[in-house]
Protein backbone atom coordinates (compact mmCIF):
# COMPACT_ATOMS: atom_id res chain seq x y z
CA UNK A 1 0.00 0.00 0.00
CA UNK A 2 1.18 3.53 -0.96
CA UNK A 3 1.17 6.41 1.78
CA UNK A 4 1.08 10.09 1.08
CA UNK A 5 0.66 12.93 3.06
CA UNK A 6 -0.75 15.06 0.54
CA UNK A 7 -2.37 13.65 -2.54
CA UNK A 8 -3.91 16.03 -5.27
CA UNK A 9 -7.36 15.17 -6.76
CA UNK A 10 -5.36 14.66 -9.82
CA UNK A 11 -3.43 12.37 -8.05
CA UNK A 12 -6.18 10.49 -6.80
CA UNK A 13 -8.11 10.22 -9.99
CA UNK A 14 -4.74 8.72 -11.59
CA UNK A 15 -3.81 6.31 -9.31
CA UNK A 16 -5.20 2.37 -9.51
CA UNK A 17 -3.30 0.51 -6.18
CA UNK A 18 -4.63 -1.82 -3.24
CA UNK A 19 -5.43 1.41 -1.41
CA UNK A 20 -4.57 4.86 -1.14
CA UNK A 21 -4.01 6.60 2.26
CA UNK A 22 -3.68 10.23 3.45
CA UNK A 23 -3.63 11.89 6.52
CA UNK A 24 -4.03 15.73 7.40
CA UNK A 25 -3.69 17.41 10.72
CA UNK A 26 -3.16 20.98 10.25
CA UNK A 27 0.46 22.35 8.98
CA UNK A 28 0.30 21.93 4.93
CA UNK A 29 2.95 19.03 4.64
CA UNK A 30 5.64 18.14 2.22
CA UNK A 31 4.60 17.00 -0.98
CA UNK A 32 4.35 12.81 -1.78
CA UNK A 33 6.35 11.28 -4.00
CA UNK A 34 4.62 11.20 -7.83
CA UNK A 35 2.61 8.16 -7.78
CA UNK A 36 1.94 6.37 -11.29
CA UNK A 37 -0.60 7.78 -13.61
CA UNK A 38 -3.26 5.25 -14.57
CA UNK A 39 -6.21 5.84 -15.94
CA UNK A 40 -9.39 4.88 -14.41
CA UNK A 41 -12.21 3.06 -16.76
CA UNK A 42 -14.28 5.39 -18.89
CA UNK A 43 -16.79 8.30 -17.88
CA UNK A 44 -19.42 7.20 -16.22
CA UNK A 45 -22.47 6.50 -18.39
CA UNK A 46 -25.07 5.95 -15.51
CA UNK A 47 -24.73 2.16 -15.90
CA UNK A 48 -26.85 1.26 -13.00
CA UNK A 49 -26.30 -1.98 -10.81
CA UNK A 50 -28.55 -4.12 -9.65
CA UNK A 51 -28.54 -3.40 -6.30
CA UNK A 52 -29.25 0.71 -7.69
CA UNK A 53 -31.86 -0.14 -10.02
CA UNK A 54 -33.39 -2.26 -7.24
CA UNK A 55 -33.19 1.18 -5.20
CA UNK A 56 -35.37 2.24 -7.95
CA UNK A 57 -37.79 -0.40 -8.36
CA UNK A 58 -40.37 0.68 -5.92
CA UNK A 59 -41.40 -3.06 -5.51
CA UNK A 60 -40.40 -5.00 -2.34
CA UNK A 61 -40.32 -8.34 -4.64
CA UNK A 62 -37.79 -7.06 -7.17
CA UNK A 63 -35.74 -5.22 -3.92
CA UNK A 64 -35.61 -8.49 -2.54
CA UNK A 65 -34.81 -10.41 -6.07
CA UNK A 66 -32.03 -7.89 -6.80
CA UNK A 67 -30.03 -7.83 -3.69
CA UNK A 68 -26.10 -8.57 -3.74
CA UNK A 69 -25.13 -11.96 -3.02
CA UNK A 70 -23.35 -11.38 -0.41
CA UNK A 71 -23.83 -13.80 2.14
CA UNK A 72 -25.49 -13.52 5.00
CA UNK A 73 -24.64 -15.20 8.79
CA UNK A 74 -28.24 -16.33 8.61
CA UNK A 75 -29.23 -18.98 6.18
CA UNK A 76 -32.85 -17.22 5.86
CA UNK A 77 -32.40 -14.55 3.28
CA UNK A 78 -32.76 -10.69 4.32
CA UNK A 79 -35.69 -8.89 2.19
CA UNK A 80 -34.34 -5.42 1.68
CA UNK A 81 -37.03 -2.74 2.77
CA UNK A 82 -37.96 0.42 4.45
CA UNK A 83 -38.37 -1.05 7.77
CA UNK A 84 -34.96 -2.62 9.42
CA UNK A 85 -35.63 -6.26 10.65
CA UNK A 86 -32.19 -7.50 10.55
CA UNK A 87 -31.83 -8.17 13.87
CA UNK A 88 -34.41 -10.73 15.56
CA UNK A 89 -34.82 -9.77 19.22
CA UNK A 90 -32.30 -7.66 19.69
CA UNK A 91 -32.79 -5.00 22.22
CA UNK A 92 -33.59 -1.48 20.60
CA UNK A 93 -35.20 1.51 22.19
CA UNK A 94 -37.21 4.01 19.99
CA UNK A 95 -35.73 7.25 19.42
CA UNK A 96 -38.69 9.10 20.69
CA UNK A 97 -41.29 6.34 22.35
CA UNK A 98 -43.80 9.21 21.93
CA UNK A 99 -43.43 9.66 18.58
CA UNK A 100 -41.37 11.28 16.31
CA UNK A 101 -41.30 15.21 15.28
CA UNK A 102 -43.00 15.49 12.45
CA UNK A 103 -44.41 12.34 12.07
CA UNK A 104 -46.90 11.50 9.72
CA UNK A 105 -48.09 8.18 10.50
CA UNK A 106 -47.61 5.23 13.62
CA UNK A 107 -46.29 2.70 11.46
CA UNK A 108 -42.98 1.01 11.47
CA UNK A 109 -41.32 3.07 9.20
CA UNK A 110 -42.66 6.16 11.29
CA UNK A 111 -40.78 5.24 14.04
CA UNK A 112 -36.73 5.75 13.90
CA UNK A 113 -34.83 3.54 16.74
CA UNK A 114 -31.28 2.05 17.08
CA UNK A 115 -30.70 -1.33 17.94
CA UNK A 116 -28.30 -2.12 20.54
CA UNK A 117 -25.19 -4.17 20.07
CA UNK A 118 -22.75 -4.09 22.76
CA UNK A 119 -19.42 -4.78 22.87
CA UNK A 120 -18.12 -8.17 25.04
CA UNK A 121 -17.49 -6.61 28.64
CA UNK A 122 -14.30 -8.42 28.38
CA UNK A 123 -13.11 -6.74 25.08
CA UNK A 124 -14.83 -3.69 25.79
CA UNK A 125 -12.98 -0.24 24.68
CA UNK A 126 -15.34 2.27 25.90
CA UNK A 127 -15.76 3.29 22.26
CA UNK A 128 -19.00 3.04 20.87
CA UNK A 129 -20.54 3.93 16.92
CA UNK A 130 -24.16 4.86 14.89
CA UNK A 131 -24.28 2.35 11.75
CA UNK A 132 -26.00 4.37 9.09
CA UNK A 133 -27.53 1.52 6.83
CA UNK A 134 -27.31 2.73 2.87
CA UNK A 135 -30.67 2.07 0.48
CA UNK A 136 -30.61 5.37 -1.51
CA UNK A 137 -32.82 6.99 1.30
CA UNK A 138 -35.97 4.62 0.16
CA UNK A 139 -34.63 1.65 1.69
CA UNK A 140 -32.55 0.41 4.80
CA UNK A 141 -29.92 -2.49 3.72
CA UNK A 142 -29.82 -3.30 6.96
CA UNK A 143 -28.37 -6.91 7.36
CA UNK A 144 -24.64 -6.59 5.15
CA UNK A 145 -24.70 -2.46 5.98
CA UNK A 146 -26.33 -2.85 9.78
CA UNK A 147 -26.13 -6.41 11.61
CA UNK A 148 -22.64 -7.48 10.18
CA UNK A 149 -21.06 -4.36 10.63
CA UNK A 150 -22.35 -4.47 14.25
CA UNK A 151 -20.70 -7.31 15.04
CA UNK A 152 -17.61 -6.60 13.31
CA UNK A 153 -17.15 -3.34 15.44
CA UNK A 154 -17.90 -5.89 18.64
CA UNK A 155 -14.79 -7.77 17.60
CA UNK A 156 -12.90 -4.35 17.92
CA UNK A 157 -14.34 -3.99 21.59
CA UNK A 158 -17.20 -1.04 20.02
CA UNK A 159 -20.30 -0.91 21.10
CA UNK A 160 -22.66 -0.13 18.01
CA UNK A 161 -26.26 0.78 17.68
CA UNK A 162 -27.26 -0.20 14.04
CA UNK A 163 -30.05 3.26 13.05
CA UNK A 164 -33.60 2.63 11.54
CA UNK A 165 -33.71 6.19 10.21
CA UNK A 166 -37.05 7.94 8.41
CA UNK A 167 -36.60 7.05 4.25
CA UNK A 168 -38.20 8.99 1.21
CA UNK A 169 -41.08 9.07 -0.27
CA UNK A 170 -42.84 9.46 2.87
CA UNK A 171 -39.84 11.88 4.77
CA UNK A 172 -37.54 14.49 3.32
CA UNK A 173 -34.50 15.95 4.91
CA UNK A 174 -34.50 16.89 7.99
CA UNK A 175 -36.27 14.12 8.87
CA UNK A 176 -32.95 11.36 7.88
CA UNK A 177 -30.36 14.24 10.13
CA UNK A 178 -32.63 14.87 13.25
CA UNK A 179 -32.74 10.84 13.49
CA UNK A 180 -28.83 10.75 13.60
CA UNK A 181 -28.60 13.46 16.06
CA UNK A 182 -31.20 11.98 18.13
CA UNK A 183 -29.25 8.70 17.76
CA UNK A 184 -25.85 10.19 19.09
CA UNK A 185 -27.52 12.25 21.37
CA UNK A 186 -29.55 8.89 23.13
CA UNK A 187 -25.89 6.78 23.30
CA UNK A 188 -24.36 9.97 24.75
CA UNK A 189 -27.78 10.20 27.46
CA UNK A 190 -27.01 6.25 28.18
CA UNK A 191 -23.55 6.29 28.42
CA UNK A 192 -22.72 5.01 32.15
CA UNK A 193 -25.43 2.25 31.39
CA UNK A 194 -23.99 1.14 28.21
CA UNK A 195 -20.90 1.46 29.34
CA UNK A 196 -19.54 3.93 26.72
CA UNK A 197 -17.31 6.80 26.80
CA UNK A 198 -19.79 9.37 26.01
CA UNK A 199 -16.55 11.07 24.13
CA UNK A 200 -15.57 8.62 22.24
CA UNK A 201 -19.12 8.19 20.10
CA UNK A 202 -18.48 8.27 16.57
CA UNK A 203 -20.98 7.62 13.73
CA UNK A 204 -20.59 5.14 10.10
CA UNK A 205 -22.42 5.33 6.92
CA UNK A 206 -22.61 3.71 3.81
CA UNK A 207 -24.09 5.00 0.40
CA UNK A 208 -27.02 7.22 1.43
CA UNK A 209 -26.04 5.93 4.68
CA UNK A 210 -22.72 7.53 4.02
CA UNK A 211 -24.29 10.95 3.12
CA UNK A 212 -26.32 10.62 6.46
CA UNK A 213 -23.67 10.42 8.85
CA UNK A 214 -21.00 12.84 6.73
CA UNK A 215 -24.30 15.13 7.34
CA UNK A 216 -24.18 14.60 11.18
CA UNK A 217 -20.71 15.09 10.74
CA UNK A 218 -20.95 18.31 9.35
CA UNK A 219 -24.19 19.85 10.92
CA UNK A 220 -24.52 19.41 14.48
CA UNK A 221 -24.77 21.51 17.45
CA UNK A 222 -23.73 21.55 21.17
CA UNK A 223 -27.07 20.40 22.95
CA UNK A 224 -28.84 22.25 24.75
CA UNK A 225 -28.22 22.61 28.57
CA UNK A 226 -31.82 23.82 30.22
CA UNK A 227 -33.94 21.22 27.90
CA UNK A 228 -36.38 19.69 29.52
CA UNK A 229 -35.69 15.99 27.49
CA UNK A 230 -32.38 14.94 28.84
CA UNK A 231 -31.27 13.14 26.10
CA UNK A 232 -31.61 16.73 23.90
CA UNK A 233 -29.06 18.10 26.13
CA UNK A 234 -26.60 16.22 24.70
CA UNK A 235 -24.40 17.00 21.69
CA UNK A 236 -24.88 15.95 18.16
CA UNK A 237 -21.17 15.80 17.04
CA UNK A 238 -19.87 12.29 16.39
CA UNK A 239 -16.25 11.65 17.52
CA UNK A 240 -14.74 10.42 14.52
CA UNK A 241 -16.53 8.91 11.20
CA UNK A 242 -16.05 6.03 8.88
CA UNK A 243 -17.81 6.42 5.45
CA UNK A 244 -17.95 3.56 3.61
CA UNK A 245 -18.29 4.41 -0.25
CA UNK A 246 -20.47 7.37 0.31
CA UNK A 247 -22.94 9.79 -1.05
CA UNK A 248 -21.02 13.01 -0.21
CA UNK A 249 -21.99 15.99 -3.17
CA UNK A 250 -25.90 16.29 -4.13
CA UNK A 251 -24.48 18.50 -6.89
CA UNK A 252 -24.25 17.28 -10.93
CA UNK A 253 -21.54 15.62 -10.93
CA UNK A 254 -20.92 13.87 -8.69
CA UNK A 255 -24.46 12.97 -7.01
CA UNK A 256 -26.02 9.86 -6.73
CA UNK A 257 -29.04 11.42 -8.36
CA UNK A 258 -31.66 8.59 -6.75
CA UNK A 259 -30.18 9.73 -3.55
CA UNK A 260 -31.18 13.22 -4.03
CA UNK A 261 -34.46 12.36 -5.01
CA UNK A 262 -35.88 10.86 -2.30
CA UNK A 263 -34.07 12.77 0.43
CA UNK A 264 -35.21 16.65 -1.19
CA UNK A 265 -37.83 15.16 -4.15
CA UNK A 266 -38.02 16.71 -7.34
CA UNK A 267 -37.24 19.21 -7.59
CA UNK A 268 -35.00 19.50 -5.37
CA UNK A 269 -34.65 22.95 -3.79
CA UNK A 270 -31.32 24.07 -4.73
CA UNK A 271 -30.82 25.87 -1.39
CA UNK A 272 -30.85 22.44 0.52
CA UNK A 273 -28.70 20.80 -2.47
CA UNK A 274 -25.82 22.80 -1.46
CA UNK A 275 -26.62 22.99 2.13
CA UNK A 276 -26.37 19.00 2.14
CA UNK A 277 -23.54 18.71 -0.69
CA UNK A 278 -21.26 17.82 2.35
CA UNK A 279 -17.97 18.67 0.80
CA UNK A 280 -19.01 22.59 0.91
CA UNK A 281 -20.07 21.74 4.87
CA UNK A 282 -16.67 21.24 6.21
CA UNK A 283 -15.05 22.96 8.81
CA UNK A 284 -12.21 22.96 11.30
CA UNK A 285 -14.87 20.69 14.13
CA UNK A 286 -15.64 18.33 11.80
CA UNK A 287 -14.40 15.29 13.02
CA UNK A 288 -11.46 12.81 12.10
CA UNK A 289 -12.86 11.01 8.83
CA UNK A 290 -11.79 7.77 7.45
CA UNK A 291 -13.25 6.47 3.98
CA UNK A 292 -13.13 4.24 1.18
CA UNK A 293 -14.56 4.09 -1.68
CA UNK A 294 -13.40 1.93 -5.34
CA UNK A 295 -12.44 3.77 -8.03
CA UNK A 296 -14.62 2.28 -10.49
CA UNK A 297 -17.80 2.02 -8.39
CA UNK A 298 -20.73 2.78 -10.98
CA UNK A 299 -23.67 3.60 -8.96
CA UNK A 300 -21.60 6.51 -6.41
CA UNK A 301 -18.65 8.11 -8.28
CA UNK A 302 -15.54 7.76 -6.24
CA UNK A 303 -15.26 11.59 -6.61
CA UNK A 304 -17.30 11.82 -3.57
CA UNK A 305 -14.85 10.39 -1.15
CA UNK A 306 -12.32 12.55 -2.89
CA UNK A 307 -14.03 15.70 -2.73
CA UNK A 308 -14.74 15.31 1.04
CA UNK A 309 -11.08 13.84 1.99
CA UNK A 310 -10.07 17.33 0.11
CA UNK A 311 -11.79 19.70 1.78
CA UNK A 312 -11.00 18.09 4.97
CA UNK A 313 -7.23 18.40 4.46
CA UNK A 314 -7.52 21.96 3.96
CA UNK A 315 -9.72 22.39 6.85
CA UNK A 316 -6.74 20.60 9.01
CA UNK A 317 -8.94 17.42 9.97
CA UNK A 318 -7.39 14.40 10.59
CA UNK A 319 -8.78 12.25 7.56
CA UNK A 320 -7.78 8.65 5.78
CA UNK A 321 -8.76 7.64 2.35
CA UNK A 322 -8.33 4.52 0.84
CA UNK A 323 -9.09 3.85 -2.87
CA UNK A 324 -9.00 0.22 -3.85
CA UNK A 325 -9.09 0.03 -7.59
CA UNK A 326 -12.17 -2.15 -8.69
CA UNK A 327 -15.47 -3.02 -6.75
CA UNK A 328 -19.26 -3.02 -7.64
CA UNK A 329 -21.56 -1.12 -5.23
CA UNK A 330 -22.40 -2.52 -2.07
CA UNK A 331 -20.03 -4.69 -0.71
CA UNK A 332 -20.36 -4.29 3.09
CA UNK A 333 -17.74 -6.17 4.94
CA UNK A 334 -16.46 -7.50 1.22
CA UNK A 335 -16.41 -10.95 2.27
CA UNK A 336 -15.99 -12.35 -0.94
CA UNK A 337 -13.40 -10.30 -2.27
CA UNK A 338 -10.01 -10.52 -0.28
CA UNK A 339 -8.75 -6.79 -1.90
CA UNK A 340 -11.66 -4.56 -0.88
CA UNK A 341 -12.42 -6.54 2.49
CA UNK A 342 -9.08 -4.64 3.80
CA UNK A 343 -10.58 -1.74 4.80
CA UNK A 344 -11.88 -3.48 7.55
CA UNK A 345 -8.40 -4.11 9.35
CA UNK A 346 -7.06 -0.39 7.90
CA UNK A 347 -10.46 1.31 9.36
CA UNK A 348 -9.07 -0.90 13.07
CA UNK A 349 -5.71 0.96 12.87
CA UNK A 350 -6.88 4.45 11.93
CA UNK A 351 -9.69 3.60 14.77
CA UNK A 352 -6.82 2.35 17.45
CA UNK A 353 -4.17 4.62 16.63
CA UNK A 354 -6.30 8.02 15.63
CA UNK A 355 -6.44 11.32 17.70
CA UNK A 356 -8.97 13.66 18.19
CA UNK A 357 -6.67 17.07 17.45
CA UNK A 358 -9.93 19.29 17.42
CA UNK A 359 -10.63 18.69 20.64
CA UNK A 360 -6.88 18.76 21.68
CA UNK A 361 -7.33 15.09 23.43
CA UNK A 362 -5.24 12.55 22.07
CA UNK A 363 -7.41 9.57 22.81
CA UNK A 364 -7.49 6.16 20.03
CA UNK A 365 -11.18 5.85 19.39
CA UNK A 366 -10.34 1.90 19.80
CA UNK A 367 -7.33 0.80 22.55
CA UNK A 368 -4.92 -1.93 21.23
CA UNK A 369 -4.47 -3.34 17.33
CA UNK A 370 -7.26 -5.20 15.57
CA UNK A 371 -8.19 -8.59 17.10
Amino acid sequence: MTRSTAVTSRTLLGVVLLGLAASAAGAEPPLAPELPSVALPAPRQRVLTEYESAWQAKDARALAAKRPSAPAPSSIPYVFSAVDTAHGDREFHLLWPEGAPGAVGTEAVDKPKITVYLAPPERATGAAVVVCPGGGYRIVAADHEGKQIALWLNSLGVSAFVLQYRLGERYRHPAPLHDAQRAIRMVRSRAAEWRVDPQRVGILGFSAGGHLASTAATHFDDGKPDAADPIERQGSRPDFAVLCYPVISLLDPPAHSGSRLHLLGDPPDPALVLLLSNERQVTARTPPTFLWHTADDPAVPVENSILFFEALRKAGVPAELHVFPHGRHGLGLAPDDPVVSQWTELCARWLSRRSDSSSGAERPAVSGEPR
